[in-house]
């Protein structure tokens, strides 16, 4: 259980979800965890329940919106001052934006990209001149089998997916001689609020739940502890050879072939 001790890792969007199993998992694991959430009160509640739960852990909430670059800084800056330099960066926070095409709004295409890949980049870019100075860290970003197969209905999501891979593949090789790793995650369909939220908005909720029950040859979805699991993995020393790469998390439905 210390597979982390030592590190300081800072957690995007870690109020809920993919974010605060990540953040739980880390602490649990040893780290000093920033959880970096817009929501600022599902942030605190979430690090509370750390403290709360695991005796000795430090968990620090901290309002940041990805989208600001200043803001991402300021988190990055905040987590020297109380803990030390962040070793281990998560960029989870994200968006769904589905929208045709053609009629989809400029303001959905910029809200789309600027949390999905900008807030990315943000994070990246505030600790990456810290992990090259000390020429020892590990950025994991959370992309999603989006990235890799398109679903009709739900763009621009997947463009900013296919983008957030290129980033990690492009950084990753930028920065290996650095002995800076960047690596990402694609999570197929997890069971988080977001996925309740969708199955409640449609005409038969329970009806849409059992269908993407049956997508993946698993026969069920992933739960956001799963996900932290492989998050823990690429941020320990267990992975010093694994960069530039993407980890997917989906029971097999992306090698499934459909008729």
């Amino acid at each position: 259980m210390n597979r982390l001790a030592g590190k300081v890792a800072l957690v995007t969007g870690a109020g809920r979800g993919i974010g605060a199993a990540i953040a739980r998992a880390f602490a649990a694991e040893g780290a000093a965890v920033v959880l970096a959430e817009l929501d600022g009160s599902s942030a605190e509640a979430t690090a509370h329940e750390i403290g709360k739960q695991q005796a000795g852990a430090r968990a620090l909430a901290v309002p940041t919106d990805v989208t600001r670059a200043a803001s991402v800084q300021a988190a990055v800056a905040e987590a020297e001052r109380v803990f030390g330099p962040v070793d281990v960066l998560v960029n989870n926070a994200g968006i769904n934006v589905f929208a045709d095409p053609l009629t989809m709004t400029d303001d959905d295409w910029r809200r789309c990209f600027a949390v999905d890949l900008d807030g990315v980049w943000n994070g990246c870019r505030a600790v990456l001149p810290g992990m090259v100075e000390r020429r020892a860290g590990s950025i994991v970003n959370i992309a999603s089998t989006h990235a890799f197969q398109i679903i009709p209905g739900c763009f621009p999501y997947p463009v900013a997916k296919h983008g957030v891979i290129g980033l990690t593949r492009a950084l990753g090789i930028e920065y290996a001689p650095k002995n800076v790793r960047v690596n990402a995650i694609a999570p197929g369909y997890i069971e988080t609020q977001l996925t309740h939220d969708w199955w409640n908005a449609q005409p038969d909720p329970e009806a849409a739940r059992r269908a993407t029950l049956e997508l993946p040859p698993m026969k069920r979805i992933g739960r956001p502890e799963e996900v932290a699991m492989t998050a823990v993995f690429l941020a320990s020393d267990e992975a010093p050879f694994i960069n530039a790469s993407c980890i997917t998390i989906d029971g097999g439905r992306c090698a499934l072939h459909h008729e």
